[in-house]
């Protein structure tokens, strides 16, 4: 989405327009706000985007309806808008307060943390797919996630640290992750392909120092350790939705503003530099944020893998861009954390952790990928 003047269109123009758009591959746009000021807006992408959103909306609301405690669709969105209806049928004893605190203070906080967290993750694969240029480029697979993951474990097992503090590590333990798979991947300049190989074996090491310092912890803090370490949104209420928001909410207007290098990087290093970019500076502010994105995730919901490699992509052939789009990787990615979640509480008649549900349907996808990758 763009904004630009409007030129006066006449027909020549317009027909050169055309042929422009025929050669060069160019979606056609629609232009509001009159003659002076005009938007463009993809029609492809903004029409997936609202499938999307209106996905999540339903998934959403079934997430809130389904459970143990059954409601009614009619008096979850009454519960919503805060009204209560004194004759509900939801059970037999149903009545408008319980509904309201199941609906509202129960299952919304932990539906909008999948949505945000989710987003989180999604646009971080999209940062780090696009500066690798590589669609193996996101952060659990070159090991920032894995580094989260070891800060926030020596703070819990080493500290005992609370929520803040377990944030505070895991951001520390993905930027040091960052740093060193940055340095040791450099050779004048820093190649997606070498850097995704020195991250795998980064993540190797990390995923190695994990499991020993689990294994040496105490045994009820080892054991928590381990079920956090799955990555889980059980337990997650308004306590852990609000600090969530408010670093997200200062993190993603941050790399909203450096999109539009990144797009332009997209297309080389000279080509970004010749349009007037600081890519070296760019870069290592873009790798900073999207390792601030998945440590904010794992400080919330422990390790959640294999959503930040796929919601990119998914987006990105959905809308067929050129380039790895930010927002509909982001409302990708809330979409498939917040099916997972689903999934993971009511699909198997037990509920698990979203994290083992992540894996194993990402596993199967890592595996298409690496294959399609190995083929070309």
């Amino acid at each position: 989405m763009t904004g630009f003047p409007a030129k006066p269109a006449d027909g020549n123009r317009s027909h050169d327009r055309q042929d422009h758009d025929q050669v060069h591959g160019y979606r056609p746009v629609i232009r509001l706000l009159g003659e002076r000021l005009s938007l463009c807006i993809d029609p492809r992408l903004a029409t997936v985007s609202i499938v999307v959103v209106l996905l999540t909306l339903t998934i959403a609301l079934i997430s809130l309806v389904s459970g143990t405690y059954e409601i009614g669709v009619f008096d979850a969105l009454q519960a919503l808008l805060g009204h209560g209806d004194p004759n509900s049928n939801a059970t037999a004893d149903a009545d408008p307060e319980m509904i309201r605190m199941i609906v509202v203070e129960w299952r919304l906080p932990r539906v909008a943390m999948a949505i945000l967290l989710g987003a989180a993750l999604g646009m971080s694969g999209a940062i780090f797919q696009s500066l690798t240029r590589n669609p193996l480029g996101s952060p659990d697979i070159i090991g920032f996630a894995a580094g989260s993951y070891s800060g926030a474990l020596v703070v819990i097992l080493l500290l005992s640290g609370g929520y803040y503090a377990v944030a505070a590590g895991a951001l520390v333990g993905g930027i040091v992750t960052a740093s060193a798979v940055y340095l040791l991947a450099w050779r004048r300049g820093v190649q997606g392909f070498r850097l995704i190989i020195v991250g795998i074996g980064v993540a190797a090491m990390l995923s190695a120092f994990n499991a020993w310092m689990i294994r040496e912890a105490d045994l009820q803090v080892a054991m928590s350790a381990a079920v956090w370490g799955a990555g889980s949104l059980n337990g997650l209420g308004i306590e852990q939705l609000l600090p969530a928001t408010v670093v997200l909410a200062v993190i993603i207007p941050m790399v909203s503003l450096l999109s539009r290098a990144l797009r332009q990087m997209e297309m080389g290093d000279d080509m970004a530099r010749a349009s007037g970019i600081n890519v070296n500076r760019t870069r290592l502010l873009m790798m900073v944020l999207g390792v601030a994105l998945t440590a904010t995730v794992t400080a919330a919901a422990g390790p959640i893998s294999f959503i930040a490699l796929a919601a990119p992509q998914i987006a990105r052939r959905l809308t067929r861009s050129a380039g790895t789009a930010l927002a509909p990787s982001a409302l990708m990615g809330g979409l498939l954390l917040l099916s997972a979640d689903w999934a993971a509480q009511h699909a198997f008649g037990v509920q698990l952790p979203v994290g083992v549900m992540t894996v194993s349907i990402g596993g199967i996808y890592f595996l298409w990928l690496l294959v399609r990758e190995g083929r070309r």
